[in-house]
């Protein structure tokens, strides 16, 4: 059969982006975004969009969702995945190939697997409660409500008490997350050993260091974002605010943010591997290869 849609995953710092490109280059496609951080506006660096990547012997590629959020809102998997049906069918309308690219497992899952998901409003008497809780408590709560695969919900307080609220919700009203129609996608990882990834990601976050990273979260703090929710966006975002905020050192910071993003990246192996045992079938393609290579493997499963 030849899939609707090529889906490109893998943990960060493996050149997903760059591959992404040279396929739509090749197909005539356009890049659809999984990634929950790069839907925000003035958070580039931080959450590694890297825009210039997206052009190509001087063209450029089309993306999507990504810069389609301000920073300071808290966008969610229900929103994303509505954004994603409304781009996905305008994509196909218009006569081109869609590549989901990205590394947050729980959006491409919830893409592919079509959660059945709904819009869960803010329930307030329960979040008074919920705010006289500390977070070894509402750890405990969320736990006690469902098996979480996703534990960047265990690692902000606000994220916690959302996720205890989405929960509560599905209980109190009977829905489920069942599976719905997915979408007919090719998946193709990108991986390294992880002695070869823990080097790519240190060189990565220091050339984002170097590039301008720490003054884009000070400009977000001196736009009026305050340094507990710029906190919430991800770990770059919690160690630099911490680092610029809290009087945490400049060389711990640096220590702390990298063996984060080492446990992140395999955090996020974890989740595609629990994919795979759920059924998905992921084409793994090894990192080493030449983008050449690499190219010619993701077109010929493509068509397989």
């Amino acid at each position: 059969m030849t899939y609707k849609m090529i889906t490109l995953l893998g943990p960060t710092a493996t050149g997903k982006t760059r591959l992404a490109v040279l396929i739509a280059n090749k197909i005539n496609g356009e890049i659809i975004s999984a990634d929950s951080r790069q839907v925000y506006k003035r958070m580039d660096i931080g959450t590694g969009k890297d825009l210039s990547e997206y052009v190509l012997n001087g063209n450029q590629t089309v993306y999507h969702l990504i810069n389609i959020a301000e920073p300071g809102y808290a966008y969610n998997l229900y929103q994303y995945q509505q954004e994603f049906y409304n781009v996905y069918r305008d994509i196909t309308v218009r006569g081109k190939k869609p590549i989901l690219c990205g590394g947050s497992g729980l959006y491409i899952e919830a893409v592919l697997k079509g959660y059945s998901l709904i819009n869960v409003p803010v329930n307030d008497h329960l979040r008074m409660y919920l705010s006289q809780k500390s977070e070894p408590e509402l750890t405990t709560m969320l736990i006690d409500l469902k098996k979480v695969h996703n534990t960047t919900d265990l690692t902000e307080r606000e994220r916690l008490i959302r996720a205890i609220e989405i929960e509560t919700y599905y209980r109190e009203n009977g829905i489920s997350t069942s599976n719905i129609n997915g979408y007919s996608s090719i998946i193709v990882g990108i991986n390294y050993p992880r002695e070869i990834i823990r080097k790519r990601i240190t060189e990565r976050l220091q050339q984002r260091l170097d590039g301008g990273m720490i003054e884009e979260v000070k400009s977000l703090l001196d736009s009026g974002i305050s340094s507990e929710k710029l906190k919430y966006y991800g770990l770059e975002y919690k160690f630099i605010t911490q680092y610029l905020c809290d009087g945490l050192a400049y060389d711990e910071m640096v220590r702390l943010l990298n063996i984060a993003i080492h446990q992140f990246a395999k955090r996020q192996m974890t989740w595609f591997r629990r994919m795979e045992k759920q059924g998905f079938i992921i084409h793994w393609v090894d990192g080493a290869w030449s983008e050449e290579e690499k190219l010619e493997f993701v077109l010929s499963k493509r068509k397989s």
